[in-house]
């Protein structure tokens, strides 16, 4: 069994508790995208925890995680999340944890670079976490990165850093007018964490094949949503990489598999972290008290996120580019305190409606077309069946499952392991 879990919308729908949940039916989870520009929270019994890089599997002493090919890895900030980790009494060896020789490393320019060009855009910046992602999957596609199996050689890696980081002082100083950066500064670093990651390193893709063909059940984990994705999402607003589930198995390291089930993960309400169009946006106190009650603030950089009305247009179109045929509905107990539900249904654009997700200029002029429904005013945090949920709070359920077109399956009720109401 191959399932994937991916988010629907813009990212922060909620993929790490659903997959800290669904990972006790599965042997192996799979990161198979995306680098640590966003970060999973999970709640379970050990605590609360916030994932950027390992999969969140790792939290499960009986899986084996997967850092797959497709993502990009800053070996510092693993360094530092294992650490974390540790010392929370989490245990990560190469035994549990296992990272592909394909993946690109995170070089210590990239981050610098990705700072110079939101300096320089300003006003226009794409609302980038700074962390080098779309630097470092630029030198993937330009043939200049580094992979993790290339520090199981280090010693015949040194000229062709030194090689690299010439290249990319030409860009550093002679279109930012910054400092160069230091070679003997990197290859320190480089040299530092080779060590420490080394034995982790291995073919996922042999490792990930022959688990397959064992029985063994994979669950893949995306980073961010449909809308951020390279191709698919709200370009030029959109992480590096591909979010999509049709992108698991190769992300992953493993091409010649297939995927039987995709889950799509959507809130209750929508939420957006970075810059680009968001049709159902609130502004001012409505906006707050949304954000405040969601805790609606990014796990990996603490910015505000901006929120919104449930986005019918958007979520349907997620959900077709996810290619979900389930999905889990979450943090439905933020909406609690509300008296009415707005839903967006529709976009007006230019004086006519569409329920068509639209593309570029048209996107950017798009306006929500709300209908609402009525809240339930009481706590639903407790319920654990459908029957234990108020009428209005159902109803709203199988409002967006009839809007979308595929069953909710699952819904969250609170952030820990044992808040939700299977369906």
């Amino acid at each position: 069994m191959l399932t994937a879990i991916t988010g629907v919308n813009w990212g922060d729908e909620g993929k790490g508790r659903m997959v800290d949940l669904l990972s006790q039916d599965y042997d192996i989870v799979v990161r198979y995208q995306g680098g640590n520009n966003a970060g999973h929270t999970v709640i379970n019994p050990k605590g609360k925890f916030v994932l950027n890089l390992l999969p969140s599997g790792i939290l499960r002493e009986d899986v084996v995680n997967v850092m797959g090919t497709g993502m990009v890895i800053d070996l510092a900030h693993l360094f530092k999340e294992r650490a974390t980790l540790s010392e929370r009494g989490i245990a990560i060896t190469p035994n549990n944890l296992k990272i592909s020789d394909r993946a690109a490393i995170c070089m210590p320019y990239h981050p610098l670079l990705d700072i110079l060009e939101e300096e320089r855009l300003g006003a226009g910046a794409y609302g980038s976490t700074r962390r080098g992602i779309a630097p470092v999957y630029g030198d993937k596609y330009m043939k200049k990165a580094l992979r993790m199996g290339d520090l199981l050689h280090l010693d015949e890696l040194k000229d062709r850093v030194e090689k690299l980081v010439a290249f990319k002082n030409l860009t550093v100083e002679k279109v930012y007018g910054a400092k160069p950066v230091n070679f003997e500064e990197v290859w320190s670093w480089l040299s530092t964490y080779a060590k420490e990651f080394a034995p982790y390193v291995c073919d996922t893709g042999l490792f990930l094949t022959n688990a397959e063909a064992a029985g063994k059940r994979i669950l893949f984990e995306a980073q961010l949503g449909a809308l951020r994705d390279i191709d698919f999402g709200i370009y030029p607003y959109t992480s590096s990489s591909n979010t999509i589930a049709a992108y698991a198995p190769i992300g992953a390291g493993v091409p010649n598999l297939q995927l039987n089930n995709s889950i799509g993960i959507t809130k209750a309400y929508s939420s957006c972290v970075g810059e680009g169009p968001f049709v159902s946006e609130y502004f001012g106190e409505q906006a707050e008290t949304l954000r405040q009650a969601g805790g609606e603030f990014g796990a990996a950089t603490g910015r505000p996120r901006r929120v919104g009305a449930f986005d019918v247009v958007a979520s349907r179109y997620g959900c077709r580019v996810q290619g979900a045929s389930q999905l889990a509905l979450t943090m439905l107990d933020v909406l609690s305190y509300m008296d009415e539900i707005p839903v967006c249904i529709a976009y007006d654009i230019d004086g006519e409606q569409t329920t068509d997700f639209p593309y570029g200029a048209r996107l950017d002029k798009a306006k929500p077309v709300l209908t609402t429904l009525k809240g339930w005013k009481t706590d639903i945090s407790e319920a654990r069946t459908k029957e234990e949920l108020p009428p209005e709070a159902v109803t709203y359920i199988e409002f967006i499952q009839k809007s979308l077109g595929i069953p909710i399956t699952y819904v969250s009720v609170g952030p820990e392991r044992d808040a939700y109401i299977m369906l």
